[in-house]
């Protein structure tokens, strides 16, 4: 559990809270329980750090607030629309014996571990994170799935995912799926243009001389030396001169 040390303001104007952002803090308040709401700010450096890892929302941490510990949630996180920085931040007071619903993420194991997954099956994820009801002093940081030994085909329902004492799905009436293991996508490859046979290719090389010149046909031939005979009878008297 992280723990932060915060400082208590008394901003009561937007000149005021824009001049405790200049001065590289961000004005957030803790809300909750009995008690009233707390007007706290604490350093953009420390929650950009805090936001950047995984699962800030879904984590408690501890605020020192005048030297007291108070165990919080954060709840929600104002930024700004130009500079995409945190200029706000909600967090929810820990009660002991309460309940709050959050987004717990989802994460897979052991994936190099799966015969479908070898095989060229897909994972189809359909929910990355579960909304659950939890009790304050029992919140999962994630929810695991075992992919060890699964073959294409299954399926994982939150009825297979073991959650921790008193912690329910939002969702109730129907056991919904998380993820599948799906078969892959067959590209199907383009058709081969077909093959000629080879008489068609013989046929192609006897149509054309050794030289790469194309024969002329048989009749073609015995018609030009029909023609050419013709032509030595008509000169033959003139030769007898």
């Amino acid at each position: 559990m992280n723990s932060v040390d915060v400082t208590i303001r008394n901003t009561k104007t937007k000149g005021e809270i824009s001049s405790l952002r200049k001065q590289g803090s961000v004005p957030a308040i803790v809300y909750g329980g009995k008690n009233q709401n707390q007007k706290i700010s604490i350093s953009k450096k420390i929650i950009k750090s805090l936001i950047d890892k995984e699962n800030f929302l879904s984590n408690i941490l501890t605020l020192n607030i005048d030297g007291k510990p108070e165990n919080v949630l954060p709840k929600e996180i104002t930024y700004d629309v130009i500079s995409d920085e945190p200029i706000h931040v909600d967090f929810l007071r820990i009660i002991q014996g309460a309940k709050v619903i959050l987004e717990i993420p989802v994460k897979f194991i052991n994936n190099d571990k799966s015969p479908g997954l070898k095989r060229g099956g897909v994972l189809n994820i359909v929910r990355r994170k579960v909304e659950l009801k939890c009790p304050t002093e029992n919140i999962p940081t994630e929810l695991i799935v075992d992919l060890d030994g699964v073959d294409i085909g299954e399926s994982f329902k939150i009825s297979s995912i073991k959650l921790p004492e008193n912690v329910t799905p939002t969702i109730q009436g129907r056991d919904f799926v998380v993820a599948t293991l799906a078969a892959p996508t067959v590209m199907k490859e383009p058709e081969k243009p077909a093959e000629t046979s080879e008489g068609e290719e013989g046929a192609e090389v006897t149509a054309e001389g050794t030289d790469g010149e194309a024969k002329a046909p048989e009749g073609d031939k015995k018609e030009k030396e029909t023609d050419k005979k013709e032509g030595e009878d008509k000169k033959a008297p003139a030769e007898k001169k």
